[in-house]
């Protein structure tokens, strides 16, 4: 029996600790990319990266997050990239689309993107 609490005890405190980067309330902005067909793999690295280093520009991204779309369901509309960027709440966001890092993102990098996918919402 001591041995049973124990285990459960340490799950526990583990959970607790866990590294989730990701906090559970706030806003979430989704984007999902679409790429030209003649957008190469180093432009396309090249915007992964300058996106995710928004953060140390702007501090109101609160986290950031991306990945390959893998949905097997075929209505992704030929989106293959989303990313994921959490704020505090609506006026951090609306803070950080004029904000000029956002603006210059978009001046270097929109010229490979076909299309794309915006909507947030309010976590509940």
């Amino acid at each position: 029996m001591k041995k049973l609490l124990l285990c459960i005890t340490i799950a526990l405190i583990m959970t607790a600790c866990s590294s989730n980067t990701v906090p559970a309330e706030g806003l979430r902005h989704v984007v999902s990319f679409k790429f030209k067909p003649d957008a190469s793999e180093e432009q396309v690295k090249a915007l992964i990266q300058a996106f995710e280093g928004l953060q140390k520009d702007i501090p109101q991204i609160k986290a950031f997050e991306w990945g390959l779309n893998n949905s097997p369901e075929g209505f992704d509309k030929g989106m293959t990239h989303i990313f994921q960027l959490t704020f505090e709440n609506a006026k951090a966001r609306d803070e950080y689309l004029p904000h000029p890092a956002h603006k210059d993102f978009g001046d270097t990098h929109g010229g490979i993107i076909e299309d794309l996918v915006v909507v947030d919402y309010i976590i509940e």
